[in-house]
């Protein structure tokens, strides 16, 4: 199989990526990737080399050049998005470009090359904040930051191109993945190289904000599994359960690096910030799909990782 992956160069893309290229050697894979700030070639150093991959920068924007990339690719797995929160706030309009402008692009091209399939990496956040219970695939859509409505924006055009033109599109919806290469603006590695750095935590609030965290590694085989397993047309949540508040994951990061809780700073909560996110995954696991890392291990690894490879991070920092 011949993949074509968007936003290849980013976190969650570039492990995909080297998850791919190490469980299937029959297969290749084209990253076409804009470099954004988020967009780090380094991210995939140790196989920029690899006879089965490829690298291709532009913008997923470009109709042109799409058309091309994506005229020697069989399937699409679409993670090329701008995404963090806080940025949308401050301003929308690269939200409005890459996450609904780029992914009509990307549904033109599939549409006229009739790719085999069309993965579009999403987020729980579409569903907005919940009190109770679980979000399903069925669920309408709340979402309450300018980033989570481009994504649902997204979610909704990719839909509409499977029903409208066959399109064969597969969905994603993963909650909070943490891991290797994730850009330091996130909050675990934002407070795992604040610490390494000496500085406080910036905890937003009264930090009693839960999120389910998964590990990118898990998140990454889930995605192969919905490529592989996946009915067309169907959406599929990706999560594991991991529901914390920010205040208790905060005290884990801190524990784990032996650093006391004078180091955390309290600030002002960010506007409309969701409360809570959770996530019904059986019609993932009916697919045969089950998280291989605990928390607590994923969060070791991660740590080491950050504390190991401090190159990576301090010059992006800076």
């Amino acid at each position: 199989m011949r993949l074509l992956v968007t936003g290849g160069a980013g976190f969650i893309g570039s492990n995909f990526i080297r998850h791919i290229l190490k469980k299937y050697p029959g297969y290749s894979v084209t990253n076409l990737d804009k470099l954004t700030y988020a967009g780090n070639l380094e991210n995939l150093s140790d196989i920029e080399k690899n006879k089965r991959y490829r690298f291709v920068k532009g913008d997923i924007a470009n109709g042109a050049l799409v058309s091309k990339v994506l005229s020697e690719c069989d399937c699409l797995v679409n993670f090329a998005a701008a995404t963090h929160v806080d940025r949308s706030i401050s301003d929308a309009s690269d939200f409005i470009k890459a996450n609904i402008a780029g992914t009509y692009v990307l549904l033109e091209a599939a549409r006229k090359h009739r790719v085999r399939k069309f993965l579009h990496i999403s987020t729980d956040e579409v569903y907005g904040s919940i009190e109770k219970g679980r979000s399903q695939e069925t669920d309408a859509l709340f979402p309450n930051s300018p980033y989570s409505a481009s994504k649902a924006s997204a979610d909704h055009l990719a839909r509409a191109y499977h029903v409208t033109y066959n399109v064969p599109v597969l969905i994603t919806r993963s909650s909070n993945n943490f891991g290797p290469y994730q850009y330091p603006e996130k909050v675990i590695p934002l407070f795992i190289t604040h610490l390494l750095e000496g500085k406080k935590v910036p905890l937003y609030g009264d930090g009693m904000n839960k999120r389910d965290w998964i590990f990118v590694v898990d998140n990454c085989r889930a995605i192969d599994t919905v490529l592989h397993k996946g009915k067309i047309g169907e959406v599929y949540n990706i999560g594991v359960g991991n529901e914390i508040p920010n205040i208790l994951l905060t005290r884990k990061i801190l524990q784990s690096m032996g650093k006391p809780e004078s180091c955390i700073s309290h600030v002002q909560d960010r506007p409309g910030h969701d409360r809570r996110y959770a996530l019904n995954v059986r019609k993932l696991k009916a697919l045969g799909w089950y998280p291989e890392f605990s928390f607590e291990k994923a969060l070791a690894l991660t740590i080491a990782w950050y504390t190991n490879n401090q190159k990576w991070w301090k010059r992006i920092k800076k």
